[in-house]
């Protein structure tokens, strides 16, 4: 078989590895920047913020300067071409002591923005539990039982593990041999803690849970515990006429039996603690502030970190150039150093254009959205898509996409997340588009304003938003009504 020579053209497309580290730093909400911050500062002794005036690794490299001796050391690769080559002017710069150039605002503007968001400090809910247990007067084995039940409890209060299943676990993993009465009556001792309905298996025990607790404190509440218990599914489903005639109540006892249900805590762990901070609380990217009329926007603060290269490894860097003699060894060590302070200059380059990429793409929403900006009212807000910013910013896409989906605004009006500026489009009677966001905010009025005793059907919704001057169709009205997260007509009627 004769070999055959081709020349064939490809065209590729890579990105560079400061792309790369651009494209995962602007997915990096604001609340985390400081923490990838410091892994890039804890990996990079060539970086420090610009209040770290001294680096011990420094120190230890720059002996290798000072070291005159004879010691011997082992041979690493590396041409002498690669250390002869080292431009030294490329590192060291007039200016290099001054302090970062890059700041979130002028030394003049009022600082209010850049005060630090409080956040408190709580038990969480498990916590909250475990310290419930410990007033428990409980022998060795069913403290064992009740720490398993406790950390089989999910962030909603819900016990959702079968009583078997807990057995198994602790025979499995704890050795500890238990029965299924056993689990069970420590179940029943745990459900007692506060908040109420705690460690309920699923919604109709949560509820009756809690009405047991009020029955227990004197309250009236039999009939409502009548009500869950023998006719929970009507409950749900809203069918008040056959809970009515099956408790043989008038319409004055049903609709005050519905308002102690009503008042309970379907999810009775949501509001102790936190499971996770992070999701607890937002930090917002972006301020946008009404100064007479004129919008003003700024950056958080937290997105301008004032970085800069190492005083101790640019003072190496001074003293190599200055050298007359350079042996292999310092020549290692200044190619190390080399690498240092290159990927240090890299990750210093990746936060500058994060805030410039930050700060273009959200001018350009403020400008296209100027109207909602000025009033707060959802009815201003344009037709936009990410191709649109793409185009006004001359970034890509996929960029705009990373900045859309993780970044929040502040405004007068409250923190949105910039995702919730993009809307498609609707046509009116008249031709004009319009922004599905304004379609939604009038659908979400319409049925706001209903009679909840007769709540408004799809059809008739998409009846009134026809009137209005809106082309829309039924099975489009019940999807903006589901991504509303608004029920059916039948499950918004009240008594």
């Amino acid at each position: 078989m004769a070999l055959s020579q081709t020349l064939q053209q490809k065209l590729l497309q890579k990105l560079s590895p400061q792309q790369i580290q651009l494209m995962k730093l602007l997915q990096v909400p604001t609340a985390n920047l400081e923490e990838r911050i410091k892994e890039e500062l804890e990996e990079n002794p060539a970086l420090e913020l610009d209040d770290e005036k001294h680096d011990d690794n420094a120190d230890e490299l720059k002996d290798e300067f000072t070291d005159t001796g004879d010691t011997e050391y082992e041979e690493k690769s590396g041409s002498e071409d690669e250390y002869d080559n080292i431009d030294v002017s490329e590192y060291v710069h007039d200016g290099d002591d001054d302090v970062a150039d890059y700041k979130l605002r002028d030394d003049n503007y009022p600082d209010e923005e850049q005060k630090q968001i409080p956040f408190k400090t709580e038990a969480s809910f498990y916590e909250t539990l475990l310290n419930q247990l410990g007033l428990l007067k409980l022998s060795e084995k069913e403290q064992r039982i009740a720490e398993q039940i406790v950390g089989s409890i999910d962030e909603d209060g819900y016990l959702r593990r079968e009583t078997s299943a807990i057995v198994d676990d602790l025979a499995f993993r704890q050795n500890v041999s238990a029965t299924d009465e056993e689990v069970e009556a420590i179940i029943q001792r745990i459900q007692r803690f506060d908040p109420p309905g705690v460690a309920a298996r699923d919604l109709q025990e949560c509820l009756l849970l809690q009405l047991q607790r009020q029955k227990d404190e004197g309250r009236d509440v039999d009939t409502a515990i009548m009500a869950i218990r023998r006719y929970f599914d009507e409950f749900t489903k809203k069918h008040y006429e056959k809970i009515q005639r099956g408790l043989n109540i008038d319409e004055d006892q049903l609709k005050e039996v519905m308002q102690q249900i009503i008042r309970l805590n379907p999810k009775p762990g949501g509001n102790v603690g936190g499971i996770n901070k992070a999701e607890s609380y937002v930090v917002p990217d972006f301020f946008i502030m009404n100064n007479g009329g004129k919008l003003e926007l700024t950056l958080n603060s937290r997105n301008a970190p004032e970085l800069r290269i190492s005083e101790g490894y640019r003072d190496m860097m001074k003293e190599y150039d200055r050298g007359a003699k350079k042996d292999k060894r310092q020549k290692e060590a200044v190619l190390f150093i080399k690498q240092k302070i290159d990927a240090a200059k890299w990750f210093i380059d990746a936060i500058k254009q994060r805030q410039h990429t930050l700060l273009s793409t959200m001018t350009a929403i403020m400008n296209h959205q100027h109207d909602f900006f000025l009033t707060g009212d959802e009815t201003t807000l344009r037709p936009m898509i990410l191709k649109d910013i793409a185009e006004k910013t001359g970034l890509d896409i996929s960029t705009v996409s990373r900045v859309a989906n993780s970044k929040f605004v502040q405004t007068e009006f409250g923190t949105y997340r910039l995702k919730f500026f993009f809307s498609e489009s609707l046509s009116t009677d008249s031709g004009e588009e319009v922004s599905t966001r304004e379609v939604k905010k009038i659908l979400s009025d319409l049925i706001e304003g209903e009679n909840k005793k007769r709540p408004l059907s799809d059809e008739r919704l998409t009846e009134l938003l026809q009137e209005k001057g809106y082309n829309i169709a039924r099975r489009t009205v019940a999807k903006y009504r589901e991504q509303l997260n608004i029920p059916v007509a039948r499950l918004r009627k009240e008594l």
